[in-house]
């Protein structure tokens, strides 16, 4: 695996970090996770433009532009010659004597490399299962941080229970998100998603899917359904860069909906993935 880290290309084995590296420190710094589908980065500028946001959230000033990084992600890339796999990008504010304050003189750490990312058609056709778990995240949710420890406990709960998913919720606000996806429900052909807000972290594939369901005239409501709702769904699912349109068939061990993935649910899934194989072939062409 090919590394870059603060403009060096190194072999996975030579990319090393000192110990007082703030990001190891403190969960100081930001992250990004894109898809690359047939060959090509997807949806890349929304990703590079989040991560500006979650810059600009933690105070963090950017040590490359918006293109370098873009230049970076191309060059990596072009190096490792994938079809399909996960960019993954993270800055930190840098290596620093170890002190809660901003350092004055720190250099941002810039992380960034390719990674295996499968498709699980399996689990796309046929749906997976989740747990419910409360939210116990931060305020600032909407920030892609690497300060992730309440999302692995929620995942490994989640695991733990032998199901792929934990659905959070928050006590007095409602379903927020997953441990690592975005929430949607659907009632009675209506599609109810939480909204972008300080509660959850608004997706890249969240964003398109709303992009999808407008173009299909679907209604939907951006607003926080309370745990009874979510039990009493017809469909539920989840996105992410990674998990794509998920359908979600039992929650807690109760089925639901009839337990197969729903028809609003698959037919935003057939239209993602028409859209991933739209962008790779327009690329090419």
């Amino acid at each position: 695996m090919l590394i870059y880290l603060n403009g060096k290309y190194l072999d996975y084995s030579q990319a090393l970090l000192p110990v007082d590296e703030r990001g190891l420190q403190f969960a100081d710094g930001i992250y990004e996770v894109a898809l690359v589908w047939g060959g090509q980065f997807v949806d890349l500028d929304r990703h590079l433009e989040r991560l500006e946001r979650s810059a600009q959230g933690i105070e963090l000033d950017m040590p490359l532009s918006t293109s370098e990084i873009r230049g970076i992600a191309e060059e990596l890339l072009r190096r490792e010659s994938v079809k399909q796999a996960a960019l993954y990008l993270q800055v930190t504010r840098g290596v620093a004597p170890r002190d809660h304050r901003f350092p004055a003189a720190a250099q941002p750490t810039v992380i960034a490399y390719l990674k295996d990312a499968p498709v699980d058609r399996e689990a796309l056709q046929h749906g997976v299962k989740a747990i419910t778990e409360p939210d116990l995240r931060w305020l600032r949710c909407d920030i892609k941080s690497v300060s992730l420890l309440p999302n692995v406990l929620a995942r490994q709960h989640a695991a733990n229970r032998g199901v792929r998913e934990a659905i959070q919720v928050r006590s007095g606000i409602g379903v927020t998100e997953g441990s690592a996806t975005n929430i949607w429900m659907v009632h009675q052909g209506s599609i109810v998603t939480a909204p972008a807000s300080n509660w959850i972290l608004s997706g890249i594939v969240r964003s398109v899917v709303l992009e999808l369901a407008k173009a299909e005239k679907l209604p939907v409501a951006e607003r926080f359904a309370s745990a009874e709702e979510l039990m009493q769904m017809d469909e539920v699912f989840m996105t992410s860069t990674t998990s794509f349109v998920m359908p979600i068939v039992e929650i807690d061990g109760r089925q639901v909906g009839d337990g197969e993935p729903g028809p609003v649910t698959m037919r935003l899934q057939e239209l993602y993935l028409e859209r991933l194989d739209q962008i790779a072939h327009a690329t090419l062409g």
